[in-house]
């Protein structure tokens, strides 16, 4: 029994280790955070007021959910991963947020993003990259994407240095 528990607290930490060095190409999502620093920086380089629909794909714990709902906006947070989809909605009620946000435990492609004013993404760029087709098929012209940490293929309308953000629009 002890072993066991030895093992599996072995293999949490490895995949800690390994989710601060992840390969940017990779086409599996590591479990990254987006801080509330990051966050705010983000609502306010996208300018998200209470006129807003905000989708954020694979929206890990919510946070730039729960900062953009904060300013109110709507929030729609798509995460294929039960555990941190229970993290977002446990999150998201205890800031009295579930009038505003909604988890959907999907597959973000299999999601259809129109109603979006805002998008929200923190992904590899290998997904990056196969977004970027089903953004312009589905997205309303003027809608906003907001990359966290990685540039997309697309025309860059702004950018936040310091944090590593960068907004374009359809």
């Amino acid at each position: 029994m002890l072993l066991e528990v030895f093992i599996l607290l072995a293999v949490i930490f490895l995949l800690i280790m390994l989710s601060a060095v992840w390969p940017p190409d990779s086409p599996w999502a590591p479990w990254w955070r987006t801080n509330k620093n990051v966050a705010n920086a983000l609502c306010k380089l996208a300018d998200i007021s209470n006129k807003d629909t905000v989708y954020d794909l694979g929206c890990g714990d919510g946070e730039a959910l729960i900062q953009s709902a904060k300013l109110g906006a709507k929030g729609v947070g798509i995460e294929i991963d039960p555990i941190r989809a229970w993290i977002a909605r446990q999150r998201i009620s205890r800031n009295g947020l579930k009038e505003k946000v909604l988890i959907r435990r999907k597959n973000f492609f299999n999601e259809n993003l129109s109603e979006a004013s805002i998008v929200i993404v923190y992904l590899v760029p290998a997904t990056l990259d196969k977004l970027i087709p089903k953004f312009k098929k589905e997205l309303k012209k003027g809608t906003k994407i907001v990359s966290f940490r990685y540039e997309m293929k697309l025309k860059l309308k702004d950018k936040d240095t310091d944090n590593k953000l960068f907004l374009y629009t359809i």
